[in-house]
C-alpha cells in the first residue's frame, strides 16, 4: 500500500515509519498537517495516517480534516490522537476520518483497519487486480500464482506491487521510483534495473507464467494476459513491526 505519514511528533512518526516501512509499505512521511495535503493532492495513496497529540495540532487537523476527506483517489483516512474523550474522537469520524485512534494504540489493530479501509475501497471501484491468479502475499512477503510462490526482497515486494496496480499496462519508470524507493530522493537507473534482472530470474526460475517486460524510453509493465483468471481473490494479511 501506499501510505502517507503526517507526524508531528519525533518519537511517534519515528515509530509508526519504522513500523510501516517493515510491514512493507511504499511511505512518505511530512510532519506539516499543510504539507502533507498538498502532498497527497498531487500524488496517489492509499491510506493517510495522521498523528496529532497535543490541542494544538488537533484542531488544526479538525479544521483540514473535510479537505483531506475529498481527496482524489478517496484515500483511507486514519487519525492517532493522544488522549482523547468519545466525543472528541466521533468529532474527528463526522469531521472524515474513516477511523480514529488514541494512545496507547495497537499497531497491529491499526494496520488491520487500514488494510479493511483499503479492501472495501479497492472492491468497491472492481479493482482489476483481483481477477488475477498472480498476487502478493503481504503476510510472508511473497509473490503467488497459483500453487507457486517465491519470497521477495521489500524492493522487490515494491516494485511488483506498484506493477500491479496496472497489470498488462506500461508503468513510467519514475512512478516505480517514487513507489519503491520513497525514501531515497535520487535513485540510480542501475538500481532500478538489478531489482528489475533480479525479479526476471526469480520469475523464470520458479517457471512462472508472468513477465517482467521493458517498455522502451518508458518504464516496465507486468504480463499476466496469459493466465487464467481466477473465480475468487483471497487478501493476505500484512506483516506488521514490532513495537
Amino acid at each position: 500500500m501506499r501510505v502517507l505519514l503526517i507526524s508531528t511528533v519525533c518519537t511517534e512518526g519515528a515509530y509508526l515509519h519504522k513500523a510501516l516501512r517493515e510491514s512493507a509499505h511504499s511511505l512518505q512521511m511530512t510532519d506539516d498537517l499543510r504539507d502533507g495535503l498538498h502532498l497527497a493532492s498531487q500524488d496517489s495513496f492509499d491510506a493517510v495516517l495522521i498523528v496529532a497529540v497535543d490541542t494544538e495540532a488537533i484542531c488544526n487537523l479538525a479544521t483540514l480534516l473535510s479537505d483531506f476527506a475529498r481527496l482524489p483517489g478517496s484515500p483511507a483516512i486514519l487519525v492517532v490522537l493522544g488522549r482523547a474523550t468519545p466525543v472528541e474522537r466521533a468529532r474527528m469520524l463526522r469531521a472524515g476520518a474513516d477511523a480514529c485512534f488514541v494512545q496507547p494504540y495497537s499497531f497491529i489493530e491499526m494496520q488491520e483497519r487500514m488494510l479493511a479501509l483499503h479492501r472495501s475501497s479497492v472492491q468497491g471501484l472492481g479493482d482489476p487486480t483481483l481477477d488475477l491468479s498472480l498476487r502478493l502475499d503481504p503476510l510472508t512477503r511473497e509473490l503467488v500464482e497459483g500453487d507457486k510462490r517465491f519470497p521477495l526482497t521489500k524492493r522487490e515486494f515494491l516494485l511488483i506491487e506498484s506493477l500491479l496496480r496496472q497489470p498488462d499496462a506500461p508503468v513510467a519508470r519514475d512512478q516505480l521510483i517514487r513507489y519503491a524507493w520513497p525514501d531515497k530522493d535520487v535513485v540510480d537507473p542501475s538500481s532500478v534495473n538489478l531489482v528489475v534482472s533480479r525479479l526476471r530470474r526469480k520469475l523464470e526460475l520458479h517457471t512462472f507464467g508472468a513477465r517482467l517486460e521493458t517498455v522502451s524510453r518508458f518504464g516496465y509493465q507486468i504480463s499476466t494476459a496469459q493466465l487464467p483468471p481466477v473465480l475468487a481473490f483471497s487478501v493476505a494479511r500484512s506483516s506488521v513491526g514490532n513495537r
